[in-house]
């Protein structure tokens, strides 16, 4: 597969020509080449990515079947079973890999926030990226999407990572559908637990995730969640840490309620909580936006920011006192700003070394972040609640 980007490796998953791939493989793309093992080629549009999963769906238009493959479910598959990798590396061609099943549950890699991570040892080299990864009957259990490598890019041998075919079928049929990905949302901010909060919370071990906010007027506030209460379990299925939770409510359909099973002082209680569409955050946001009907662009951090007027400074300041900064008005829920706990009405005073006042400061200092070829940049904020804190935040993929 050709893209503007160069060489990578898809899949084709329906005989009318749906094809997936990783979304890195496409990038700002909205079309590519799909070249085939006997030579032909054609064109194939863009139907939908999803930056959170690392999944692009593309669809070739042309008057014939084609060959495709069938998904099996990852899930059958254990640690140690054989797995081949199929792909393009390096722009050779179709070549085939072999390996096993080394571990499941890799969520800590990738910039798929949402994706829990097959790991097998078959090598994936650059141009792998978007080829099946299949189990030895031939049914696809999963996407090659990256090798792993250290900070100077040096290749880790045997040691290989493959989005679950559970997400990538749960995926497609959204993309299919809309183009873009509907994720359940609750309203809730969580981080994992330390050994030493579940020992003061009276927890005999650290699993769960430790819910530290809860959005005004969300689903979770309305069904009686709290700040402080523990998630242990959602439809009875354990919640190892505050990622795992977060794939699991993201995976609950909209209008789905699920029961999560809560830790409360001294007893486990269980609450029904019914999931909204995961959209962008407006709670302090609207009341700043609606001061001046601005138009909400977002920034490359996911980020709605506004320069801090007069007007604005009476919304967040009513009783005077400096007010410095710029204030976040609105946030894309997928972004890795929201992921780290940033909200509407918190305000940014400076990013990496430099203090910021206005938009043009912002957009000056993620410009040079950017051309010193850095992922992410460093922010310093004040909460709503008038806490200092600091956040390193990555850029969205455009």
């Amino acid at each position: 597969m050709t893209t503007s980007k160069g060489l990578g490796s898809g899949f084709v998953i329906d005989s009318s020509g749906y094809v997936v791939t990783n979304n890195h493989v496409v990038a700002t793309s909205t079309e590519a080449e799909v070249r085939f093992a006997d030579g032909s080629k054609f064109k194939a549009r863009l139907i939908g990515r999803d930056e959170a999963t690392d999944i692009a769906l593309l669809k070739i238009d042309a008057p014939k079947a084609f060959p495709s493959v069938k998904f099996d479910d990852d899930r059958k598959v254990r640690v140690g079973d054989w797995v081949l990798a199929v792909g393009n590396p390096f722009g050779l061609g179709g070549t085939v890999t072999a390996g096993i099943l080394s571990a499941r549950g890799r969520d800590e890699v990738g910039s798929g926030q949402f994706t829990d991570y097959l790991q097998v040892d078959a090598a994936i080299n650059p141009g792998n990226s978007g080829g099946p990864t299949f189990d030895t009957n031939g049914r696809v259990i999963g996407m090659n999407s990256m090798g792993l490598s250290n900070r100077t890019g040096e290749t880790a041998g045997g040691i290989g990572f493959a989005i679950p075919s559970t997400t990538i079928q749960r995926v497609v049929e959204d993309l299919k559908t809309s183009g873009s990905v509907s994720r359940g949302f609750i309203g809730v901010q969580i981080e994992s637990l330390t050994e030493d909060a579940a020992k003061a919370l009276g927890l005999p071990n650290a699993n769960g995730a430790l819910v530290t906010d809860v959005i005004e007027g969300g689903p979770a506030q309305l069904a009686g969640i709290k700040r402080g209460d523990v998630i242990l379990k959602i439809n009875g299925q354990s919640v190892k840490d505050n990622r795992e939770l977060s794939r699991k409510i993201a995976a609950l359909v909209v209008g789905q309620s699920a029961v999560f099973t809560i830790w409360r002082e001294t007893k486990q209680i269980a609450i029904s909580v019914t999931a909204i569409k995961r959209e962008r955050i407006a709670d302090a946001g609207d009341i700043l936006n609606r001061a001046e009907n601005p138009e909400v662009r977002l920034t490359s951090l996911g980020l709605g920011l506004r320069t801090i007027t007069p007007q604005i400074r009476d919304i967040i300041a009513p009783r005077g006192g400096n007010v410095a900064g710029v204030v976040i008005t609105d946030l894309d829920l997928s972004s890795d700003a929201a992921q780290r706990g940033l909200r509407p009405g918190d305000r940014i005073v400076a990013v990496g070394g430099a203090d910021v006042s206005s938009m043009g400061d912002v957009n000056l200092a993620v410009e040079q972040a950017k051309s010193l070829k850095r992922p992410m940049v460093l922010l310093f904020v004040i909460t709503q609640a008038g806490a200092t804190t600091h956040v390193a935040v990555k850029f969205n993929t455009p």
